[in-house]
């Protein structure tokens, strides 16, 4: 959970970033309003949370599985939007320029990396065997 969560954050504030940066828009098309956006969000935290979870589920996850889980976040994210746009639009053509837009201005970069860092951080909470924390009196050692 830890994980999604940090994949939602750093893939919001790498976009918010990116569109200060480059002083553009990363959705450029005037009328197709915060849907796309929003909803190609929640595809790639959806399609990240369910490629983590698979992964962790394995007794030793491998970190090499992190490229698989952003590359699959990012296409999500992609498709996502390519689809919002197409039923809010009609136009197959406007669609795929924005999809290209985010492609090649670095929208879908930016979340292949946090969704690196990210599946990083999870896989990594995993193999560790990390554990809630716990106050002094409720650990379980002998005074003597």
């Amino acid at each position: 959970m830890l994980a999604t969560i940090g994949f939602f954050a750093l893939g919001v504030f790498g976009l918010g970033a990116l569109s200060v940066a480059t002083d553009t828009d990363i959705i450029a098309v005037r009328g197709l309003g915060q849907a796309p956006g929003a909803v190609g969000m929640l595809a790639a935290v959806a399609v990240f949370a369910l490629m983590l979870w698979s992964t962790l589920r394995r007794g030793h996850p491998s970190f090499v599985a992190t490229i698989a889980i952003a590359l699959l976040a990012a296409l999500a994210h992609l498709a996502a939007v390519w689809i919002t746009v197409v039923l809010g639009s009609s136009d197959f053509v406007i669609a795929t320029a924005v999809a290209g837009d985010l492609v090649r201005g670095g929208a879908s970069a930016v979340l292949v990396v946090a969704g690196l860092i990210a599946g990083w951080g999870g896989i990594a909470l995993r193999r560790t065997r990390a554990a809630h924390p716990r106050w002094p009196w409720e650990r379980e050692e002998d005074e003597e």
